[in-house]
């Protein structure tokens, strides 16, 4: 029987990667004025080093799902920490911003190689559910901790040792994150017969960078701005390619039969709608505390602490409760109870006190992460071992749309509305919205027990 320390091994060293690619999504945020100044960086150049990451991210994503699945998810995964750890190093060391926008693409594409591997890792490392299902929830809660903490610790290092660190903190982290899964994280098995379908991943890939880059640009220049309108209508026509080819290929990406799973389709839905939420809240609450409230980076980071804090506890406490009583009443709860925290918000009123929304943000950090869990195991348990990472590639897909998504609306509302007040209340009842769409979603996709593919 393992020990405790060598049970605890592969989900630290997976959570470690996740964490990296989590928190470069943010952190940057805080640093990019100083870097634009000391590499003499044009708008557009700002621009790219902030988006080209997660669009790089965002579009192989399930890329990155297919080599894991072929090649053999632990070899993939240990690529990508490679990949992101040497081009994190080259960010730090970047002469001009042409430069650090090709390491941030590169950095992107290590990304995109993790996260689909860290969740089937978590599956392959941890088979008995209860376990499965702790171990889940606190990989869910990194996502949470590390978007909330990279403004807070994005300024701290700006201020004190400079921006270049932002990215050399990465280094320590990849180099664990590395031996870690090397010497504690069992091979994957290889699938080598299963080709890889070229002409799917390319359309993929277009499909979503068109998606986020359309969507990133509506949070600067409105939903109705040619450039935004054609890069949707781009996205929509590579997806209707990649479809089509999905059912003419012999090697799918992700067999359509698999789609039709209401626990895979419905899970994919709910991580959509729950990022949309809470990386909404997060965005335009930052940009609430900082520009209407004069707080510093480093105030905002503290001032989004209660939801952040929230998150861990909930993602242990719903891996504790999950084999008592099953998904769907986690997923639907926690659905609920962020949905009432971002309601809390919208009806707080047009200037509160910052103690009135203490409480709305613990309810709405503490509900994604309590539901996280439960659609997680859900998406992950719906399909065979064999598309354990495409499946996961999936789910983070839909929540890199959500969160994109969230994020470009929020931005939209806030410049478009009569005033600030208005545009972050009608930002968070959108959200929470969202929130009940996927407690609703869940009631109907999320099975009570454990679905079958898991044991497949």
């Amino acid at each position: 029987m393992p020990s405790p320390r060598r049970s605890w091994a592969p989900l630290l060293a997976v959570c470690a990667g996740y964490f990296m690619v989590i928190l470069d999504v943010t952190v940057i945020n805080v640093a990019v004025p100083v870097i634009g100044r000391e590499l003499s960086a044009s708008l557009t150049g700002i621009q790219w080093i902030t988006d080209g990451y997660t669009l790089v991210l965002a579009g192989f994503l399930l890329t990155g799902g297919a080599l894991g699945d072929r090649l053999g998810n632990r070899r993939v995964f240990c690529s990508g920490v490679v990949v992101f750890t040497v081009s994190s190093a080259a960010s730090a060391l970047a002469p001009t911003a042409p430069f650090l926008v090709a390491a941030r693409l590169v950095e992107g594409l290590g990304a995109a190689l993790i996260v689909p591997g860290s969740l089937a890792l978590l599956q392959q490392a941890y088979p008995e559910r209860a376990a499965r299902s702790r171990a889940f929830g606190l990989w869910g809660s990194m996502a949470g901790i590390a978007a909330s903490a990279g403004p807070l610790l994005g300024g701290l290092l700006v201020s004190t040792v400079g921006w270049r660190w932002v990215f050399l903190i990465n280094l320590p982290v990849g180099v664990a994150c590395l031996v870690l899964t090397l010497r504690h994280v069992a091979r994957s098995p290889r699938r080598a017969g299963r080709a890889l379908d070229w002409p799917a991943q390319c359309a993929v890939v277009a499909a979503v960078a068109l998606l986020t880059a359309a969507l990133n640009e509506a949070g600067r220049r409105g939903w109705t701005d040619p450039a935004v309108l054609a890069g949707a209508g781009l996205a929509v026509l590579a997806a209707v390619a990649f479809v089509v080819r999905e059912r003419l290929a012999r090697s799918p990406v992700l067999p359509l039969g698999l789609l039709r799973s209401p626990a895979l389709s419905g899970g994919a839905g709910i991580g959509l709608l729950f990022n949309f939420g809470f990386y909404g809240m997060v965005f335009t609450a930052s940009l609430e505390f900082q520009h209407q409230r004069g707080y510093s980076a480093l105030g905002t980071g503290l001032a989004l602490f209660p939801a952040v804090a929230m998150t861990t506890f909930a993602s242990v406490l719903s891996g504790r409760l999950t084999r008592r009583t099953g998904d769907r009443p986690l997923v639907v709860s926690g659905m609920l109870l962020a949905a009432l925290g971002l309601a809390g918000w919208a009806a707080a009123g047009a200037d509160p006190a910052y103690a009135l929304l203490v409480v709305p943000m613990m309810a709405a950090g503490f509900g994604t992460s309590f539901a996280l869990t439960g659609s997680t195991a859900t998406v992950m348990g719906a399909v065979p071992e064999a598309y354990s990472g495409a499946a996961s590639a999936l789910f983070n897909t839909t929540r890199q749309i959500g969160s994109a998504t969230g994020v470009a609306l929020g931005g939209s509302l806030l410049a478009s509305a009569a005033n600030y007040g208005t545009g972050i209340r009608t930002s968070m009842g959108i959200g929470a919205l969202a929130c009940l769409g996927a407690a609703a979603l869940a009631w109907w996709c999320v099975p009570r027990t454990a679905v079958r593919g898991e044991n497949d």
